[in-house]
Parts: structure tokens; C-alpha cells; sequence
């Protein structure tokens, strides 16, 4: 599979509170404020959200499945920011556009620089992230 520029791919993400507390649980993040309702209640959130590593994955995960349907990918480098909340109840865009490709043989395949960003239901911004992965035919 090869990538192309100004490239873009998504996907929709319903998230739910017993998808968030499992998540956490298996990632090791016991913040009250993914599991616990009344907790959450009173933060400045208002009520549960999804941790961090919950919607890295998420995204990071949206290159691997995109990439890996042609050929073959391995993630190089991401970086976030955390802009809003992702709650626990809500349906979120995932995002990706291709902003550069550099060829390298020596790797045998393309780095692609990727930007994407995670949008939630009310169409704000909660994370923008630039990413680099390695396209190729096999690993």
C-alpha cells in the first residue's frame, strides 16, 4: 500500500462508560474520574471522561488499520495535545491527513507524516496529534 498526499481517513468512535472503565482498568489508570459517576460529578468536568491513553489509542490505532489493509505499517513517532474533553457518552471523529511523504529505501517503504485530530460530538476539538509511520510491502 502506498500513501498519498493531502490523503484522509477517518472514523467514527461511540464510546460508553463501560468501554471507558475498562479501558482505564486495562491501561492501569484508576482515576476516579473515568469509573466513578458521583467523582466525576464534581470536577470541572461535570461528569465521567475517557483517559488520555484511551483516545491515543484510538488514533493511533486509525493508522495501523488504515495502512495495514494494503501492505504493511509500523508507528515511528506521535506526539498530542489535549485541547477538550472526551466524555464517556459520546459518539467522536477520528481523523488523519497525509501532510508528507519522504521514500526510503533503506527501511523499504515511504515515511509518511501524518496530523490528525480527534473531534468530539459537539464538533469541538479534543486532541490534535502529528504522527510518522512506515508504509511498506512487509516488515
Amino acid at each position: 500500500m502506498r500513501a498519498y498526499p493531502n490523503e484522509r481517513f477517518s472514523s467514527e468512535v461511540t464510546l460508553t462508560p463501560e468501554t471507558v472503565g475498562a479501558f482505564s482498568t486495562a491501561a492501569g489508570d484508576d482515576n476516579p474520574v473515568h469509573f466513578d459517576p458521583a467523582f466525576a460529578a464534581a470536577t470541572r468536568f461535570g461528569r465521567r471522561i475517557a483517559s488520555g491513553t484511551h483516545t491515543t489509542a484510538l488514533l493511533m490505532g486509525l493508522t495501523g488499520t488504515h495502512y495495514s489493509k494494503g501492505g504493511a505499517v509500523l508507528g515511528l513517532e506521535f506526539t498530542v495535545r489535549f485541547e477538550h474533553p472526551v466524555y464517556a457518552d459520546e459518539t467522536i471523529r477520528l481523523e488523519w491527513e497525509v501532510v508528507k511523504i519522504t521514500p526510503n529505501t533503506k527501511l523499504n517503504g515511504e515515511i509518511v507524516d501524518l496530523r490528525g485530530r480527534i473531534l468530539g460530538q459537539d464538533g469541538r476539538t479534543a486532541l490534535t496529534a502529528k504522527g510518522r509511520v512506515l508504509v511498506t510491502d512487509q516488515l
